[in-house]
C-alpha cells in the first residue's frame, strides 16, 4: 500500500506570525500614544505575575536580528500587526513620523531578506485616546479606523502585498466587553453586541479605503473553533448550535454574507440591537482572502447556569491538552476549513495562526531546545491542512504562531508558543526543535512530513 504524500501545492506560502503589543516593547517610545493594553497591563491585578509589554521581546529595537531568525527558517512571509497608537497617538489626526518610520524600516528589512510582509491593522491594541471616546462602542470608530487604514495604505502599500483589517474580533468582544478578562476589561452583555457590530463596520470601512488606495490584497482574520455536541440529546445539540453561532458565525456572517445568525438574538435576548440594514451593506465588503486562526475544538453540553450561551465545554478524557487548556485535536482543523468553504464559498484562505503552548526545558541541548509535544502538534496539524486541500479547500498558506515566545496577553510570559525560545531577562533567542522541523517543512514544501 502506497503511503500518502504530504507535499503541498507548488507556490504554497509558509510564514510565521506575531502581534505588536506582544513582542515590540517600548510602547510609548518616540512619541507613541498609549493603547488600551498599555493601560490594562498597568492596572493592578489584571495580568499574570504583573507582567507588561513594556519590554516584551524588545522587537522595536531588535527587529533586524529578528528578521534574521525568520530568514534562518526560510520563511516566505511574516505576519505582523501595527500599533495604531504608535502611528496616530490620538487615534486620529496627527501622524507620528517616528512611529510610521519603524514599520517602514521593518518592511524594508523583510523585503531585503526575501520575506513578504503581511500587515494586520488591528490586533487588539486600540489607542487609549479612542477608548476615552467610547472605543468600539462609538459608531464613529468605523470612520476613525478607515482614516488610520488610509494612512498605512498610503505609506506602505507600495511594499506590502497583503493586508488584514482585524485579528480575531470575537476575542476583542468576548474578552474585552463581555467577560472583562482582556482590555478594556468591561463586563456588560449590552456592550458586547455593539462592540462586535462596530468592529465589523470598521473592517468594512477599512476595506473600502483599501479599494480607493491599495493595489494588492486585503482580507480579515477570524478565530474559528469547531463545536461538537457532548451527546445527541436535543439540549446538547442546541447548546452546540448556539456556541457555534456565537464564536464562528457572529463575525464571518456579516462580513461574508451580510447577515447575522438568528441564534445571536436567542443568546443575547433584549441586549441584541436591531442594527440598520445599511450597516450590513458596509460590513459585507468583497475580500481577497480570509485568514483563519485555529488552535483547538470544543465539545459542548447544555448548562442552564452558563452565561450567556447556556453551554459549557467538556474536557475530554485521555487526550493531550496544552498549557492553555486547549485539546490537541487536529481533525478540527480539517473540519473547520471544509465547513468554511461549504458556508462561504471558494474564498482563498490562509491559516494565519496555529500553534501550541507547552513546557520548555530551561537549558538548551546542543543549542536547540527539545519540545516534542509542540513538534508533534505542528506535524499533526500540517497533515490535517493537507487533508483539507485534498478535499478541495482553496488554502494558500500557513503562518505558525508564533515566531517567538512573547507576552501571552493577560497570561503574561507564563505561556510559550514560540518557534524560538526567548529568555526575557537577557532577550536571548534560542531555536526549538519545532523551529528545526518547520524549516525542514518549508524547504521540502511539506515533503519531510512523509517520513
Amino acid at each position: 500500500m502506497t503511503r500518502p504524500s504530504f507535499r503541498f501545492p507548488d507556490g504554497f506560502h509558509w510564514g510565521a506570525a506575531t502581534s505588536a503589543y506582544q513582542i515590540e516593547g517600548s510602547p510609548l517610545a518616540d512619541g507613541a500614544g498609549p493603547s488600551i493594553w498599555q493601560r490594562f497591563a498597568h492596572t493592578p491585578g489584571m495580568m499574570s505575575n504583573g507582567d507588561t509589554g513594556d519590554i516584551a521581546c524588545d522587537h522595536y529595537r531588535r527587529y533586524k536580528d529578528d528578521v534574521q531568525l525568520m530568514k534562518a527558517l526560510g520563511l516566505h512571509g511574516y505576519r505582523f500587526s501595527i500599533n495604531w497608537a504608535r502611528v496616530l497617538p490620538e487615534g486620529t489626526g496627527r501622524i507620528n513620523p517616528k512611529g510610521l518610520d519603524f514599520y517602514s524600516r521593518l518592511v524594508d528589512q523583510l523585503l531585503e531578506n526575501g520575506i513578504a510582509p503581511n500587515a494586520t491593522l488591528f490586533h487588539w491594541d486600540l489607542p487609549a485616546a479612542l477608548d476615552d471616546r467610547g472605543g468600539w462602542l462609538n459608531r464613529d470608530i468605523a470612520h476613525w479606523f478607515a482614516e488610520y487604514a488610509e494612512v498605512m495604505f498610503k505609506a506602505l502599500d507600495d511594499r506590502v502585498p497583503r493586508w488584514a483589517t482585524l485579528n480575531e474580533p470575537w476575542v476583542v468582544t468576548d474578552g474585552g466587553y463581555l467577560h472583562g478578562a482582556l482590555a478594556p476589561g468591561h463586563r456588560n452583555k449590552y456592550e458586547a453586541p455593539i462592540a462586535a457590530h462596530n468592529l465589523m463596520r470598521a473592517s468594512g470601512a477599512g476595506i473600502q479605503a483599501y479599494r480607493a488606495h491599495g493595489k494588492h490584497e486585503i482580507g480579515v482574520v477570524f478565530n474559528i473553533e469547531p463545536k461538537y455536541p457532548h451527546s445527541d440529546s436535543a439540549e446538547d445539540v442546541a447548546a452546540t448550535r448556539r456556541a457555534h453561532a456565537y464564536m464562528n458565525q457572529q463575525f464571518a456572517d456579516p462580513a461574508l454574507l451580510g447577515s447575522y445568525p438568528p441564534e445571536l438574538k436567542e443568546i443575547f435576548g433584549d441586549a441584541w440591537p436591531d442594527f440598520p440594514e445599511d450597516d450590513l451593506k458596509l460590513t459585507n465588503q468583497k475580500v481577497d482572502f480570509v485568514g483563519i486562526n485555529y488552535y483547538t475544538r470544543a465539545v459542548v453540553k447544555h448548562d442552564s447556569n452558563a452565561y450567556p450561551l447556556k453551554a459549557v465545554p467538556v474536557r475530554q478524557p485521555n487526550k493531550t491538552y496544552t498549557e492553555t487548556g486547549w485539546e490537541v485535536f487536529e481533525q478540527g482543523l480539517t473540519d473547520t476549513l471544509t465547513w468554511f468553504k461549504d458556508r462561504y464559498g471558494d474564498i482563498p484562505l490562509y491559516i494565519t495562526e496555529n500553534g501550541s503552548a507547552f513546557y520548555d526545558p530551561p537549558v538548551a541541548e546542543n543549542g536547540v531546545l527539545d519540545d516534542p509535544l509542540r513538534t508533534n502538534y505542528l506535524r499533526k496539524h500540517l497533515k490535517a491542512l493537507h487533508r483539507a486541500i485534498d478535499a478541495g479547500v482553496n488554502l494558500k498558506g500557513y503562518y505558525a504562531w508564533s515566531l517567538m515566545d512573547n507576552l501571552e496577553w493577560s497570561l503574561g510570559f507564563s505561556k510559550r508558543f514560540g518557534l524560538y525560545h526567548v529568555d526575557f531577562a537577557t532577550q536571548q533567542r534560542t531555536p526549538k526543535a519545532t523551529a528545526k522541523l518547520y524549516a525542514q517543512v518549508i524547504e521540502s514544501n511539506g515533503g519531510v512530513l512523509d517520513e
